[in-house]
């Protein structure tokens, strides 16, 4: 069972939608009871660090989300903002992550960008894999995805980033330590590259 994490933030129905056209069984999950079942998991996310973090530490789901992730090991895959709040710490607020991963969220460099500077970074854009993941079966090679972010996930060490993208700099748009995904773009927006992520996480 795939349960998306509803506490406020992303396209949650968009997520369920693709999953049930896959005929691949999917629940959406508001409370900790709703958790119940999950195999796998969905963090979704769009807008400020700190705002997903205040929403999903109030949402009483916090506490099962860690038992699952941490302890029992139930996969989990978080995207976008729902990626950056698997770090410990972002620039952009001052609230602590779920520090599932380790690393610090960081702003782009403008000084870095195209001329003229532009923030956010929006739009398609190429995703270069690492070898080794079943994430990303299939997308090996010219593979693009939808983003939409001003900030990306700076890993403490480099073996945790699973996919690099460019803006300006290269950056880490895929991250992962053992069953904890994340991508920084939005793959319920991506085409069919993005379904084939989505069902790849369900076949992991």
């Amino acid at each position: 069972m795939i349960t998306i994490i509803n506490y406020g933030l992303g396209n949650v129905r968009a997520f369920a939608n693709l999953y049930r056209r896959l005929n691949i069984p999917v629940a959406i999950a508001a409370r900790a009871q709703d958790l119940d079942g999950a195999s796998k998991l969905i963090v979704p996310g769009v807008g400020a660090f700190d705002h997903a973090m205040e929403l999903l530490n109030g949402s009483g789901m916090r506490e099962a989300l860690d038992d699952l992730v941490l302890r029992k090991f139930v996969p989990v895959l978080g995207v976008c903002v729902g990626m950056q709040i698997l770090a410990g710490s972002s620039e952009e607020g001052r609230l602590s992550g779920l520090g599932w991963i380790e690393g610090r969220v960081r702003r782009f460099d403008e000084a870095t960008l195209p001329q003229p500077p532009r923030l956010p970074h929006m739009g398609w854009n190429d995703v270069v894999p690492k070898g080794g993941s079943g994430l990303f079966s299939g997308l090996e090679r010219d593979s693009r995805f939808y983003f939409l972010h001003s900030y990306y996930f700076d890993c403490a060490s480099n073996d945790n980033v699973l996919a690099t993208s460019e803006y300006g700099i290269a950056f880490g748009c895929a991250v992962r330590s053992n069953d904890i995904y994340g991508v920084q773009f939005h793959p319920e927006k991506s085409h069919d590259y993005g379904i084939r992520l989505l069902k790849n996480f369900a076949e992991l």
